[in-house]
């Protein structure tokens, strides 16, 4: 899932304050598992605002909606007659979802309250920890689902480096070093010769590098 953080109020005061009339709009998918954006989070953020802005002396109108997903525009579709009433969105979804709501309403204004994180996995309640970094080349059947780009601080792709101490990264003896981890899971399933295959560099072309990425099914295409 894609995890992500409110802003501080203040920078999204900042945000809001040459605009009068700002749709406070949260996403239903993502962000409300992560408690971040979510129709309970819409309310607190809208409130909080009203409330400030009105000790500051500022009239501003901030009214709240919540869609499905913003990263879909049939959802959007949903609420177009509220997007054109307002002058400002203040979307409350992943990155995705804001440039979503620019490209299928080019008029609109829109500024993010979320700054979007990482793609991460709910480790318990209230702890959520990065498990993918979308590379687009990926190798989890090699070691043992255990991400060596998003979990190992080096992003190493034959470790581990010499650095780990007790299963620990020596960026931080709170995070398990994750060649450690592979280590481990491969020597229970009984796969250890696996970690003597060399692994080639990643190939950043294909992920990182050279524009915005696509994945088309032509077999879902409609034309």
């Amino acid at each position: 899932m894609i995890v992500g953080e409110q802003k501080p109020l203040e920078e999204i005061k900042e945000l809001v304050a040459d605009h009068e009339r700002i749709l406070v709009l949260g996403c239903g998918t993502c962000v409300t598992v992560c408690f971040t954006g979510g129709e309970k989070e819409v309310g607190i953020l809208a409130s909080s605002l009203r409330m400030a802005t009105k000790i500051d002396g500022q009239g501003k109108v901030f009214d709240e909606q919540t869609v499905q997903r913003q990263c879909e525009w049939e959802f959007l579709d949903t609420i177009e007659e509220e997007i054109k009433e307002h002058d400002l969105i203040l979307s409350m979804a992943c990155g995705i979802g804001v440039q979503a709501i620019v490209e299928r309403f080019p008029r609109a204004r829109v500024a993010p309250a979320i700054n979007t994180t990482f793609l991460g996995l709910p480790e318990e309640h209230g702890l959520w920890t990065e498990r993918c970094a979308a590379c687009g080349e990926c190798v989890l059947h090699r070691t043992a689902g255990v991400c060596p780009i998003a979990r190992c601080a080096k992003s190493l792709m034959n470790g581990p480096c010499g650095g780990s101490q007790d299963g620990k990264c020596e960026i931080d003896p709170e995070v398990q070093c994750a060649w450690q981890l592979i280590y481990d899971r491969l020597k229970a399933q009984g796969r250890l010769d696996q970690m003597l295959e060399i692994m080639p560099a990643k190939d950043w072309s294909t992920s990182r590098d050279g524009g915005p990425r696509r994945l088309v099914r032509q077999d879902l295409r409609i034309d």
